[in-house]
């Protein structure tokens, strides 16, 4: 990402979509433009690299992940499009978290929300309309 003279941070080849999702994409690249990775310390988390919904079985009292690409954090997981696209839901966190290591979920909520917002500027088929402007909102709430 590079800065303009009055313009501050850019998002590299970012086309005009919707008020919103030119929100998310300015704020995302100012916040990304500022960001430094995590402290020292953080103990690992270890997630499916995949967080498509579809990779997890719910038995009713524990989840069962089912494909296993890479590691990666949770983050990723919770962000998901198939978590949120046909009906937005927020999931409780049950993970004994330090404060170092909610600091460093938030971040990364951060990166993979905005993530989301540059993978749909170009809606497609396969998701409910408006899905672009709901991955805006999503980003711009976890940039905050």
């Amino acid at each position: 990402m590079d800065g303009g003279a009055d313009q501050g941070p850019t998002a590299g080849e970012w086309q005009p979509k919707n008020e919103l999702a030119d929100q998310a994409a300015s704020e995302g690249a100012r916040s990304l433009f500022s960001w430094s990775p995590g402290e020292r310390g953080v103990r690992p988390v270890f997630g499916a690299s995949d967080g498509n919904a579809a990779n997890f079985l719910w038995d009713g009292a524990q989840v069962r992940i089912v494909e296993f690409e890479d590691s990666t954090e949770v983050a990723e997981m919770i962000e998901h499009v198939s978590w949120w696209a046909h009906e937005e839901r927020e999931y409780e966190l049950r993970f004994e978290l330090d404060s170092a290591e909610a600091r460093r979920l938030r971040e990364c909520r951060r990166l993979f929300a905005l993530m989301w917002v540059f993978l749909l500027k170009d809606e497609g088929p396969g998701n409910p309309p408006g899905t672009l402007t709901r991955a805006a909102k999503r980003a711009l709430d976890r940039l905050g």
